[in-house]
């Protein structure tokens, strides 16, 4: 740890008594460095552990998975201070592609307004969405950051145009916009302005997630395929990709810290359901288990049917008991026994016999991260 790290830390809490390098506690503004491995290279994402806006993170790991910024072999943490070193380095390093006076002039410009808002990149940053596509933010100056650093800043959350009176309703407005007509229309004596301020409210409520299956196919269509690009969503910025015509998003959630096969996470719907995935986008069936757990017999695309059949048995279980009322345990251990069974017979017999994965207690061919239901108290339990 640096001296000038403690001392901003002996400052800040004066009331407590001064601790050795070894054994001061790491503060919040310290991140953890997992190694992964990229395009044949080691290289260091920084983790969070707790969810925050942060978009420095996000740009840094855009950063490192380009090998613009290195950290030595033998880094395990991090401290936001040195991350936005990094950054101020590569910003000032930046040279304009015109020689023009002018833009020569408005080039430094946008370097000094990156250079003011970097310590906002550690803590939220001014963004204000606009419906009408995956790229359209309302400018602020904290935007040049991106625009220097040629790094794309996308969303998801798009009015769907086959909804005429939301696009209408919606119009060109950012968020801050929509949020203050909705309320100039709920005052209003004009029925026609009430109706229109409903179903802008409206929007925003069945929208609450910030990302529409229309704006899921719109980024979809805009990002390119290996770019690397910011995501915003619920006021919070995560690392995203495009590989093979689809979306990822950077696991960098501390709890996965030790977890090498989990590096991706699919972006694929709305409601949150994804699959992890390793740094070379090959789906990691589970979590905690040995290699060779399966017996070497499954294949991604068995492995995505059978977590694609556990999500309708959970969905026809729902429209048995529309009250909310679940399963008994009996009933869903013969239900998930019927369906092992019925998955069984769809392999070899060599790898019907293949031992039971150990990881976390998930069923066999369950995807790691995928929903399941809700454990019972023990009073409630069938013994079979």
């Amino acid at each position: 740890m640096s001296p000038e790290v403690e001392t901003i830390g002996a400052y800040s809490r004066p009331q407590e008594p001064p601790q050795s390098p070894r054994t001061r506690q790491p503060e919040l503004d310290f991140y953890c460095v997992k190694w992964i491995p990229w395009k044949g290279e080691r290289t260091p994402v920084i983790t969070q552990s707790t969810n925050g806006p942060c978009p420095l993170l996000a740009i840094m790991n855009i950063l490192f998975l380009q090998w613009k910024v290195k950290l030595p072999p033998q880094k395990e943490m991090i401290t936001s201070d040195e991350l936005m070193a990094h950054l101020g380095n590569c910003l000032l390093s930046i040279k304009p592609q015109e020689k023009s006076e002018g833009l020569q002039l408005n080039f430094q410009q946008n370097v000094d307004d990156a250079m003011t808002v970097l310590p906002k990149l550690a803590t939220g940053l001014d963004v204000n969405v606009r419906f009408t596509g995956v790229s359209d933010f309302e400018y602020t100056p904290e935007c040049s950051v991106f625009d220097l650093l040629g790094i794309p800043l996308y969303h998801g959350w798009l009015v769907d145009p086959q909804s005429p009176e939301a696009v209408s309703a919606v119009g060109n407005l950012s968020y801050n916009q929509l949020v203050e007509k909705i309320i100039t229309c709920q005052h209003s004596s004009d029925p026609n302005l009430v109706t229109e301020g409903l179903i802008a409210e409206q929007f925003l409520e069945t929208t609450a997630a910030q990302l529409t299956y229309h704006g899921l196919c719109e980024l979809t269509a805009t990002a390119k395929e290996g770019e690397l690009s910011v995501f915003f969503r619920n006021n919070h910025f995560s690392t995203l990709t495009k590989h093979k015509s689809h979306l990822y998003l950077l696991v960098t959630d501390q709890g996965f810290l030790q977890e090498e096969q989990v590096v991706w996470e699919s972006l694929h719907n709305v409601d949150g359901d994804s699959c992890f995935c390793d740094s070379d986008f090959r789906l990691s069936h589970s979590l905690g288990k040995e290699p060779g757990a399966e017996g070497g017999g499954g294949s991604p695309e068995k492995q995505l049917q059978v977590d694609q059949d556990y999500l309708i048995a959970l969905s026809l279980q729902q429209q048995q008991h529309p009250q909310g009322s679940q399963l008994s345990d009996l009933e869903l251990a013969q239900q998930l026994q019927q369906e092992e069974y019925q998955q069984q017979q769809a392999i070899q017999p060599m790898q019907a016999q293949a031992p039971l994965p150990q990881g976390r207690g998930a069923t066999p061919g369950r995807l790691a991260g995928e929903r399941r239901p809700k454990p019972k108290q023990e009073s409630d339990c069938t013994l079979l």
